[in-house]
Order: structure tokens, then C-alpha cells, then sequence
């Protein structure tokens, strides 16, 4: 974009200085002496307005957040492109003036012929334009047609802030029950694939599951689906999507979100869906309680599709947790109703074993999780 609305600025200096030299030249100066003399008197002006207008690219150059990072490359290469313009104006320019221009004779041939052809073009637009004059009524009503067919092409041309591509890509993330073992994902993963590959718009699937630094959790699998190319098929990426997700819905046990790649994206963080909601909160148990009622919220919302959130505590060490306070929970009130005598002392005994018991079991899965955690850590 930056060197299309540079193209403006390159041959506007090139063409000052031209028709200033052929000023010289016509008044019959040597070609030589026409482009110094062209050339000095027009300098000070392309100066001037080449720093004016990287002034004004400035403020680009130093925009923050997200704005600033996509205008940046556009204000550098205009800046860059109008200061070349400026350079090669006052220096190429004059210079191949001086060896290729020549005066035209004047009433010669080539005079004649160009006189003739701006004569023409002169005049047809004096006609158009006082046909145009003479009839200000229809004038007036074509500007505000224009202006209010302008304003509904505003409202119904679909607008965002980075328009969706069809890259031929399409990325995807696959999540199962947060205690799904590594076979049964794999199975599951693989059930994926096969429904994925029977869609005719596809040419190939790539899949892969576990932990590593793409997935966080060994729930989470990732897709990445080449689609066939354009000449082959009718539908774009969006609507490969949708006929995805409905062949899915046959696949139980995991579901899968899908997305077209795109060539610019914002962030390094690849989530299941296209928009994400950040969630802050320094008291983990306040965050765990307001994250399944704004996501329900969402999901309630007509425009929105395919809202979920990462957070993970239906797993196996939560589960144990669980169990856990649920059995000191149980052991309390097992007290409370011995020292009433309400209660054996066998069941207190009961409730300490299966306490001990479900403390052992939790115990033992955070050791694994270390030993497991350390070598990742060594893989990696």
C-alpha cells in the first residue's frame, strides 16, 4: 500500500522538474544549461515539501500498541520512498534531461500533432463541463444519490479489523475430557482425522497430540488441514468450516475448533477461536468461580460461536483434591457427631483411612507429575 500511494509522490517530483527544465528548454537555452538552471530554481521547493510531508509521517513512526506495529513498514517505506523521490528528482532527473531532452521546433510536425491532441482533449472537456454546468438540478440530485449510496455501502460492506483470509490453511485445536489417558486421545485424534479427510475440499491433514510446548495439556491435540486449491473447489475457508464442524458433530468423545490461518495475525498465542477474552484475577479460587458464568454469558450471545475457555479442573489431580477436602470435610463432622455420641468410634477411625488414604493417592500423582514435569524440562 505505502509504495502504490508512493508511485503519486515519485512521478509528481519527476514531472515538476521536467516541465520546468522544458520551460529553458523552449525558451532556448542549451540542454545542459536549461537543467541547471531548471533544476536550481525548483530545488528549494521539492526540499521543502519532501520534509513536510515525512513530518507528517512522523506520528506513525512512533504509534504504539497494535496500530503502531501494522503502520510502522507503511510509514517507513513511504518516508523512505518520498526521500529517494526527492534525491533522484534533483539529481537523475536533470541529468539524463541535459543528455535526452531536445527543444521542439516550433511549427514543426511533432509540435503540430501534440498541439492538436490537447486541443481535443481541451475541448471535450469544455463541453462535458458546461453540459454539466447548464444543469445544476440533476447535478445536485446525482451528489447526494452518491453520497447516501456511499453511506449504505459503509453500513452493509462487511468491516473488521483484519479482514479473514483464504490461505488454503486451516488450523485447528482438538480437546478431549481433562482425564483422558494418551491411548484413548490418540483414538479419538485419529477419529478426527478420518471424519476431516471425507470432506471433498480437503487435500490433507496434518495431526499430533501430547505435551510439549504446543499443548499444554495431553487433552489438547492440534490440526492443521491443507486445503485443495482454489480452481478445485467453489467454497472458501468459512465454509469449508462449517461443513466441517457439522461432520464432526458424528465424533463423540472430543471436539474440535477450527480457524482459517492467516497470513497477519496479532500475538503469538494460538487459541481455539479467533477473538479471545483475557481473565485476571490474584485470588485463583475468585477466578475459578467467575470464568464458568462469563462463559456461559457468552455462549448465550446469537453472534458468538464455538465460546469456551483453558481453564483445566476436571482432571485427575483435581479430582483427588477434591476428594481430599471432601474426606476432611467427612472426618470433621464424623468427629463432630462421636463427641455427641451420635457416632462409633470405629467410624472415626474409618473416616482417618480412607482420609490418609485419599492424601497417599494425591500424594503420589503430584511425585509423578514432578518426575514427569523435570523430564520435559530435560527434553527440552
Amino acid at each position: 500500500m505505502a509504495l502504490t500511494i508512493a508511485a503519486g509522490f515519485v512521478v509528481d517530483d519527476a514531472i515538476v522538474v521536467i516541465e520546468n527544465i522544458s520551460h529553458y528548454l523552449e525558451a532556448g537555452e542549451p540542454p545542459l544549461a536549461a537543467a541547471l538552471k531548471g533544476s536550481r530554481q525548483i530545488a528549494f521547493t521539492l526540499i521543502s515539501l519532501t520534509i513536510s510531508l515525512v513530518a507528517v509521517l512522523i506520528p506513525l513512526l512512533f504509534m504504539g500498541d497494535v496500530i503502531g506495529r501494522l503502520f510502522r513498514e507503511f510509514a517507513v517505506t513511504l518516508a523512505v520512498a518520498i526521500l529517494i523521490s526527492a534525491v533522484v528528482s534533483l539529481t537523475l532527473t536533470p541529468m539524463m534531461c541535459a543528455r535526452l531532452l531536445r527543444p521542439i521546433p516550433v511549427g514543426g510536425h511533432s509540435e503540430l500533432a501534440q498541439g492538436r491532441f490537447l486541443d481535443r482533449i481541451i475541448d471535450g472537456y469544455g463541453r462535458i463541463l458546461t453540459r454539466v454546468l447548464d444543469r445544476p438540478r440533476p447535478m445536485q440530485v446525482t451528489a447526494v444519490v452518491t453520497l447516501m449510496l456511499t453511506l449504505l455501502l459503509y453500513v452493509f460492506i462487511p468491516k473488521g479489523f483484519l479482514p479473514s483470509q483464504d490461505t488454503g490453511l486451516i488450523q485447528g485445536i482438538s480437546e478431549a475430557p481433562q482425564s483422558i489417558s494418551f491411548e484413548a486421545m490418540a483414538s479419538r485424534q485419529q477419529a478426527l482425522v478420518a471424519t476431516l479427510l471425507e470432506e471433498p475440499a480437503v487435500a490433507g491433514v496434518t495431526s499430533f497430540i501430547g505435551v510439549d510446548s504446543a499443548n499444554p495439556t495431553l487433552n489438547s491435540g492440534r490440526v492443521l488441514i491443507q486445503l485443495k486449491p482454489h480452481a478445485e473447489r467453489s467454497a472458501d475457508a468459512e465454509e469449508i468450516i462449517r461443513s466441517l464442524q457439522s461432520r464432526l458433530q458424528n465424533v463423540s468423545g472430543i471436539a474440535l475448533y477450527l480457524q482459517p490461518l492467516q497470513d497477519l495475525s496479532i500475538g503469538n498465542l494460538v487459541s481455539r477461536t479467533q477473538y479471545q477474552l483475557t481473565l485476571q484475577d490474584p485470588n485463583p479460587t475468585e477466578l475459578y468461580d467467575w470464568v464458568t458464568p462469563i462463559t456461559e454469558r457468552l455462549q448465550a450471545l446469537p453472534s458468538l460461536r464455538d465460546v469456551n475457555h483453558n481453564l483445566q479442573t476436571g482432571g485427575l489431580q483435581d479430582k483427588l483434591h477434591q476428594g481430599v477436602a471432601a474426606y476432611e470435610q467427612s472426618l470433621k463432622l464424623t468427629e463432630n457427631r462421636y463427641q455427641a455420641s451420635v457416632t462409633s468410634r470405629a467410624d472415626v477411625l474409618q473416616a482417618k483411612t480412607q482420609l490418609k488414604s485419599a492424601q497417599a493417592q494425591a500424594l503420589d500423582l503430584q511425585i509423578q507429575r514432578a518426575q514427569l514435569e523435570h523430564t520435559i524440562a530435560v527434553l527440552l
